[in-house]
């Protein structure tokens, strides 16, 4: 079993932070892939931002700019980062773990006000 537990959503005003962490534990033994997508109410989920293991990185053109994501690979851990948020932005963002399997968070509520 794999468990992925994600913190640090929440309500900010349109131009401020938020800082998404997702924690992956259990029989995780090669992750090819972290990352983030999010889904705003009646539209389809949508990938906001991926790295892979080795690094590189790839962003939604939405997010180029304001959004950084990063790995800690010791911790099973991946960032977003997210700066000058608009209320576009506002949705459930869900990390996932690409190993073997895909594996999804519960989702995280981000919410900007204008």
């Amino acid at each position: 079993q794999v468990q992925l537990v994600e913190s640090g959503g929440g309500l900010v005003q349109a131009g401020g932070s938020l800082r998404l962490s997702c924690a992956a534990s259990g029989s995780i033994f090669s992750i090819n892939a972290m990352g983030w997508y999010r889904q705003a109410p009646g539209k389809q989920r949508e990938l906001v931002a991926v790295i892979m293991k080795g690094a590189s990185t790839k962003y939604a053109d939405n997010a180029k700019g304001r959004f950084t994501i990063s790995r800690d690979n010791a911790k099973n851990t991946v960032f977003l980062q997210m700066n000058n948020l608009k209320p576009e932005d506002t949705a459930v963002y869900y990390c996932y773990v690409y190993s073997s399997l895909v594996y999804w968070g519960r989702g995280t509520q981000v919410t900007v006000s204008s």
